[in-house]
């Protein structure tokens, strides 16, 4: 096996690594080989620092995930022996800025949902299952990929949680509304009962692709940008509203799955609005002028 399968292989075995990333990384690895133009595991400081200018048209973020890959290889191969120097320090430094997350607002999301539930009233099964996925998408805050790949098994029966696993294999419990919790009910009452999955395909679960068409479709019915829906941004909203409605950051970092708080801090950027009426409202200072 060559260093870099082996890199990736630890990345598997080791950290549990998600499959999208490990081939992200294995791209990115390969990439720089060609660059290059020999094994990547004997590259020099120099030639690390000369791959800038091959990734200069890349966006910021592309190209410090490509950094973070390379970083990572070196440190693997110092850690095994099989090299001694760490030469990733030559590579560029690019200055990123987490991007804002798209918002709906509470008008756009009850446009959505009026639609989706319009539509489920008549208990048409795929209408039904819409309405119950953009439930938990809004609801609960879940992934796309978490929501698709959901066993019938992690509905519980009396509990109002769902058992999810995230990012790196890592298992959550996520509260379930009242609102999903009968949309839920519904949902289970006309589903495949012969399906482990408890949003079933013909091959297995139903697909991110598909789930990203369908949000799709909703918000065109629903008279809203198609290009403003997914089920990130229905994520987002989750956040940005529970933050709204006077969520703890650090409760919000555990409903949404974050190793890091400093992922879920990015919020507290898109809900200025409430923070400067928070200063105002409740710093002691702000209180006694009131009160003057």
């Amino acid at each position: 096996m060559s260093a870099i399968a082996d890199f990736l292989a630890m990345l598997a075995a080791e950290r549990g690594a998600a499959r999208n990333t490990i081939m992200a990384y294995g791209r990115d690895l390969d990439q720089a080989e060609e660059l290059i133009g020999r094994k990547l595991d004997g590259a020099s400081p120099a030639e690390l620092a000369a791959l800038g200018k091959g990734w200069s048209a890349l966006a910021p973020s592309t190209l410090a995930r490509k950094i973070s890959a390379l970083r990572q290889f070196f440190g693997f191969l110092v850690d095994e022996g099989l090299r001694q120097d760490d030469p990733s320090h030559a590579l560029p430094r690019p200055a990123t800025r987490r991007p804002l997350p798209k918002i709906l607002s509470h008008a756009q999301v009850e446009a959505l949902f009026a639609t989706a539930e319009d539509e489920a009233s008549n208990g048409t099964p795929g209408a039904v299952r819409l309405l119950t996925m953009i439930e938990l998408l809004y609801g609960s805050g879940l992934r796309a990929t978490e929501l698709v790949s959901l066993p019938l098994s992690a509905v519980p029966r009396d509990a109002p949680f769902l058992t999810v696993i995230g990012k790196g294999g890592q298992a959550r419990m996520v509260p379930v509304s009242r609102r999903a919790g009968k949309a839920l009910k519904r949902w289970l009452a006309v589903r495949d009962a012969d399906s482990p999955w408890l949003f079933p395909s013909r091959t297995g679960h139903l697909s991110r692709v598909r789930l990203f068409q369908m949000l799709k479709e909703l918000a065109v019915r629903a008279d809203l940008p198609p290009e403003k829906i997914s089920p990130h941004v229905l994520r987002h909203a989750f956040a940005t509203h529970l933050l709204e409605g006077g969520a703890d950051l650090r409760a919000l970092q555990t409903l949404l799955g974050h190793a890091d708080i400093s992922t879920t801090q990015i919020y507290t950027h898109v809900d200025s609005t409430r923070l400067v009426r928070l200063v105002n409202e409740r710093h002691p200072l702000a209180r006694r002028r009131a009160s003057d």
